[in-house]
């Protein structure tokens, strides 16, 4: 099934149904990772996407929860092998995790690491209050060669956001990212064929609920505006985008 929308960073198992969550992403002919926030949840979201056609699983170990499940690192190890996808990962230096963050730098170095070693992964990454370091350690341990990030709902500078862009990074934007001034600035620094878009649902909101998996209508509706053209150009232009970080493959 050819994909008519792109959601690279939903988190499907926190809402209420995952198979409906899953079925939801397939109606819409939605490409959708599913990341997971750590290692043990990963199982369970592969076994319940295996039939889908277009959701594919990350297996994570979100930052925010390095302090208590850092022992879940040889978990992740041993999984690795099972998907091309890996997320949520990254670094949080936000109030509430920094205390975390010189552990959480060493589980993401050695995340990268394990990620180079592996080759051809594909990672969503984290970075709130972190981007500087956390292009420093892709920089540092994965080569453009071994592997693809995707800088998730991106709050770094612009000058940060283009030096993603020469590390080979990619961007998922959400509606959300229009809210501030510095978030239009960033996407204005990123070229159009390092865009792709996400949800983040169900941490993003529209009137009090959560954006449902898939839709991005809303997002498409705002690159289009900020790009010029009109949003079903932007369309076709994301799933290009994702043809070509995935070298035109989804049933890897």
């Amino acid at each position: 099934m050819r994909p008519e929308f792109v959601d690279f960073h939903c988190h499907l198992d926190l809402y209420p149904d995952l198979n409906g969550a899953i079925a939801k992403c397939d109606a819409l002919r939605a490409a959708t990772l599913a990341v997971t926030t750590t290692p043990k949840a990963f199982p369970r979201n592969r076994q319940l996407a295996m039939h889908s056609e277009l959701v594919r699983v990350g297996l994570g170990l979100h930052p925010q929860l390095v302090e208590e499940r850092a022992a879940e690192l040889d978990l992740f190890e041993s999984l690795l092998p099972e998907t091309r996808y890996v997320g949520e990962v990254g670094l949080d230096a936000g109030p509430r995790y920094y205390r975390s963050f010189e552990l959480q730098k060493q589980v993401f170095r050695r995340i990268l690491n394990l990620c180079a070693d592996a080759g051809d992964k594909v990672l969503s990454v984290h970075s709130v209050r972190s981007a500087k370091h956390v292009l420093d350690l892709i920089e540092e341990c994965l080569p453009v060669d071994r592997g693809t990030v995707v800088l998730h709902w991106f709050t770094g500078s612009a000058a940060e956001a283009r030096r993603g862009v020469q590390l080979g990074c990619y961007f998922s934007v959400n509606e959300r990212m229009w809210a501030s001034p510095n978030g239009r600035r960033v996407l204005k620094s990123i070229p159009d064929d390092r865009v792709l878009t996400e949800t983040d649902g169900p941490f993003v909101e529209r009137s009090g609920q959560p954006v449902a998996p898939g839709e991005v209508l809303l997002v498409l509706n705002e690159i289009a505006n900020m790009w010029g053209v009109d949003s079903e150009t932007v369309r076709k232009r994301i799933v290009q985008s994702l043809g070509r970080l995935l070298t035109n493959s989804l049933d890897a």
